[in-house]
């Protein structure tokens, strides 16, 4: 198992949620943790509790969906935070609607923030982890991406599109020796479920919790790199 301390992620939509699990569990484990988001006053308090395990810690706030914004913050942040070893992209949104009743904006804004939010980000960041000669990308997607249903036209999409670009990135870049991760959990407890979905307070214990999927993704760093996970298929980095 590989020892994660003082490696650096960056983790997006990192203020709250599975995002912030994410980035309180990765620096329990001693890895210096930036996050991103939309909200300041979040991710500062998000913040407060990374820095309570004494790792470097930074914020950026920007709209992943937004492409100038993605280049230009994210540059500033490698330049003081230093180059990342990990990438999780784990910003997202979720709406559900007929497929003839939702608002063309709204379907275009959930594939640009689940779609090209990833691609955009992984751009930005890869250039610096090839330098390096090593990393990790984790691509958060989603059952839905497996399978679509009534009224997920839109997230279904998006998610099915994200298992497409990782899986044809883990194949690009194993050879570089980093690995790209593709995760499709069910459904999750966090605020974003709550609520779109209307997970009650009655069964919000028995629905997968951010810690216990956060706990996953540490475990999936810490493999040897010779082997990458990718939709419930376990790879070797070599051909």
């Amino acid at each position: 198992m590989q020892d994660l301390k003082g490696k650096k992620a960056l983790v997006t939509g990192g203020s709250r949620g599975l995002g912030k699990a994410i980035a309180l569990s990765l620096a329990k484990e001693g890895v210096d943790v930036a996050i991103t988001g939309r909200n300041k006053n979040t991710l500062e308090e998000t913040i407060k509790e990374i820095e309570k395990f004494g790792v470097k810690s930074s914020y950026s706030v920007f709209d992943v969906s937004d492409k100038s914004e993605v280049k230009s913050e994210l540059n500033k942040l490698v330049e003081s935070f230093g180059a990342f070893d990990i990438l999780i992209n784990n910003a997202g949104i979720a709406a559900f609607g007929g497929f003839l009743e939702m608002e063309e904006v709204e379907w275009e804004d959930i594939v640009k923030t689940n779609l090209f939010g990833p691609y955009y980000v992984s751009k930005a960041v890869l250039p610096s982890m090839i330098e390096l000669g090593s990393g990790d990308i984790i691509n958060v997607s989603s059952t839905a991406g497996l399978k679509g249903n009534a009224v997920t036209s839109a997230y279904s999409a998006s998610k099915a599109g994200l298992i497409g670009l990782s899986e044809s990135l883990m194949f690009e870049l194993r050879k570089k020796n980093i690995r790209v991760t593709t995760l499709t959990p069910s459904t999750i407890a966090s605020e974003m479920s709550k609520d779109v979905l209307k997970i009650t307070d009655g069964n919000v214990d028995k629905v997968l919790q951010p810690e216990d999927f956060a706990e996953f993704i540490v475990d999936i760093l810490k493999l040897e790199r010779r082997a990458m996970l990718a939709s419930g298929s376990l790879w070797s980095t070599n051909p």
